[in-house]
């Protein structure tokens, strides 16, 4: 695992988050909310700088709240027409 700061612009937050792989400019990620909700955000930048210890390169991120996605919070509901169903689409019991 590699241990990355994630440098957040949406919330001007930092934190130490571990990854399998260094995501590439570009990239999405689904990060959580301070509100305990899911969001996708997009890798701005990717940076190296050399660590305090040893001869060690440590990687940074710079993440961006995708456009659109507006992570909602619990006390907003879900919106006008959350689970509606229009014609043609299946329903319990194959009824139209």
């Amino acid at each position: 695992m590699i241990e990355i700061e994630v440098q957040n612009e949406t919330h001007q937050t930092q934190a130490r988050i571990r990854f399998a792989a260094v995501p590439r400019i570009g990239e999405g990620l689904r990060l959580r909310e301070p509100d305990g909700m899911w969001a996708s955000y997009d890798v701005l930048d990717v940076w190296y700088q050399k660590a305090e210890f040893g001869d060690v390169w440590m990687p940074y991120l710079h993440v961006r709240m995708t456009p659109g996605e507006g992570a909602g919070s619990v006390s907003e509901g879900y919106g006008e027409g959350y689970g509606a169903y229009e014609a043609g689409y299946a329903s319990i019991g194959g009824g139209r």
